[in-house]
């Protein structure tokens, strides 16, 4: 059985780095992120074209890697969560939980037996290929689900959110925040610090991990650390290409200005 190196870092109170993943399908991309210091894909299927058959081979090629595979699912997606599990990834990002009820409905789904009700299927990689059903109590323990809290109605039910059993991080997805908020965009408005204090503070209470997605400055994550975040979405594979590429096609429009002017 492979350790979830992820789950290890966050219960021993460290802050995880994760990077996105939507259109970089390559199965290098694990290697090449471990290599770049992340400790988690986040392998979305709420706003790619992935297929399964992409997200599994991403995700086997990660644990091979020492990177974490998580996937997110898009809302109400059972059926792809479970698979995605049977396929390699450590867990699940969860889009859209507003109420305890939500979360107690995912766990319900993607935990086995006693927490949840999943059915025992095929051996896992995650497992080495062991049968799930000779091994589930271990896999509840190591698997992650995170509930995205992203509306003022998921904020307002965080506490009871964190105190579902099975939950194991409440995951802020500012941008969608902010829309729901009426705030457009405005990622600094102190109405939405105010409801990543009201988040921290409920995983507090109830010994689960705060994290959040969408703010990319440097110093505003900082600043999110400082405050207690410890799960971080850093970036994804489109920002990184593009800002990377931009940099370089402006470095050698300033070469070529230079010389123009020899």
């Amino acid at each position: 059985m492979t350790e979830n190196t992820l789950r290890r870092k966050l219960m021993a109170g460290e802050a995880a780095i994760g990077v996105g993943v939507r259109f970089c399908t390559s199965v290098e991309m694990g290697a090449l992120m471990a290599d770049c210091g992340y400790d988690f894909l986040f392998i979305d299927f709420e706003h790619s074209m992935f297929s399964m058959e992409t997200a599994v081979n991403m995700s086997q090629a990660a644990l091979t890697a020492g990177i974490t595979p998580l996937v997110r699912i898009p809302e109400g997606e059972i059926a792809m969560g479970t698979r995605a599990l049977d396929g390699g990834a450590w867990g699940l990002v969860l889009p859209h939980v507003n109420t305890a009820e939500d979360a107690r409905k995912y766990v319900h789904h993607f935990k086995y037996p006693p927490l949840g009700e999943r059915s025992s299927g095929p051996p896992m990689p995650q497992l080495g290929f062991q049968s799930p059903a000779k091994v589930s109590d271990a896999f509840n323990e190591q698997m992650l689900l995170a509930a995205m809290i992203e509306t003022p109605e998921a904020v307002e039910n965080a506490e009871s959110i964190a105190a579902v059993n099975g939950i194991d991080i409440l995951f802020i997805g500012t941008n969608d925040l902010t829309l729901t908020m009426g705030l457009k965009g405005d990622l600094l408005n102190p109405r939405v610090t105010e409801a990543y204090e009201k988040v921290i503070a409920a995983c507090r209470k109830h010994k689960k991990i705060p994290g959040a997605g969408g703010i990319y400055d440097d110093a505003v994550i900082k600043r999110n650390i400082a405050m207690g975040m410890r799960f971080i979405l850093a970036g994804g594979d489109y920002l990184y290409m593009v800002s990377a590429a931009k940099a370089r096609t402006a470095a050698i429009a300033d070469a070529v200005a230079a010389t123009r002017k020899k």
